[in-house]
């Protein structure tokens, strides 16, 4: 007869093999075959992949279109991580607040997260669209001259990322107003008893406090800003020119429509090697900053 104790770690093995098996299906395999297909060549027909090392690498690094599509990630990554987390923090203190429509303007605040990315990229490529988009007729009643957005390689690049900043902030708000409500409210009032002004008590109180929130928007907002490809199938295509196009849209392209697997296996190493990189040095080293014990 098994003991107590080895009938417990049965039935808790039992218990984590569903979720093991998925884990290991649809994380683990495919990380471990997309690194091993890297060192090799597409196969072609009835033609098998063959070892090549690091050309696929090699391949990478002198691709021009891959190194525009990394400073166009980088320009994307700078603009929306910053704007989006502090308009999410913007947003959250004003409605944490006694005003009068609070319930409503959480919900209009939050209604583009549900939104799938698809539509959220149409609702705004009417906006764009040339002559008798949103911004147009706006434009055009202030005096002002058309502009395609969308078609010019100065500003598409600027309209794609200007989606995603409206697309991120609802849901980063949610995090900081969650964390706001979780704050003792004797903080405030000893602040009103001291006459310290709002800004001095978000500067001093508020802000400190929220740090640990901020640590995790921030993971989440660089992973989804090298992730983000959804709306440039609807909105650019990675153009004018790869104006627009962004590192896992390039990723998509030489995997699916130029059908290079071995190439596009070497991109998507490199991505998620850098991405853990930087998740790792966030958490463990800006961690330390941000907890006060």
């Amino acid at each position: 007869m098994p003991s107590a104790a080895s009938r417990s770690w049965q039935q808790a093995w039992l218990l984590l093999l569903p979720a093991l098996l998925l884990l290991i299906a649809f994380t683990h395999y495919p990380a471990v075959s997309t690194l091993i297909d890297s060192f090799f060549s597409t196969p072609k027909g009835s033609r098998p992949g063959v070892w090549v090392g690091l050309e696929n690498y090699q391949v990478m690094v002198e691709d021009p279109v891959f190194w525009k599509a990394v400073r166009n990630n980088l320009w994307f990554a700078g603009a929306t991580i910053p704007a989006s987390i502090g308009l999410a923090l913007l947003m959250a203190l004003w409605v944490n607040e006694r005003i009068a429509g609070r319930a409503f303007l959480r919900m209009a605040y939050f209604t583009p997260t549900v939104l799938p990315m698809i539509a959220v990229a149409n609702i705004w490529l009417f906006f764009y669209t040339p002559q008798y988009g949103l911004l147009e007729r706006i434009a055009g009643a202030l005096g002002l001259a058309p502009h395609n957005w969308l078609g010019d390689p100065a500003t598409a690049l600027g309209a794609v990322t200007l989606v995603a900043i409206w697309k991120e902030a609802g849901f980063f708000m949610i995090f900081y107003l969650a964390a706001l409500q979780s704050l003792n409210p004797s903080l405030r009032e000893a602040a009103a008893i001291e006459g310290a002004s709002r800004w001095y008590f978000f500067r001093r109180v508020q802000w400190p406090l929220l740090m640990p929130t901020t640590l995790f928007v921030l993971v989440n907002a660089v992973i989804n800003a090298f992730r983000m490809v959804d709306h440039l199938f609807v909105l650019t295509r990675g153009g004018p020119d790869n104006a627009s196009t962004l590192l896992l849209y390039r990723l998509y392209e030489v995997g699916f429509q130029f059908w290079d697997t071995g190439y596009a296996a070497a991109m998507t190493v490199v991505l998620v090697v850098v991405l853990a990189s930087v998740a790792l040095f966030q958490f463990f080293v800006l961690d330390k900053r941000v907890h006060y014990k």
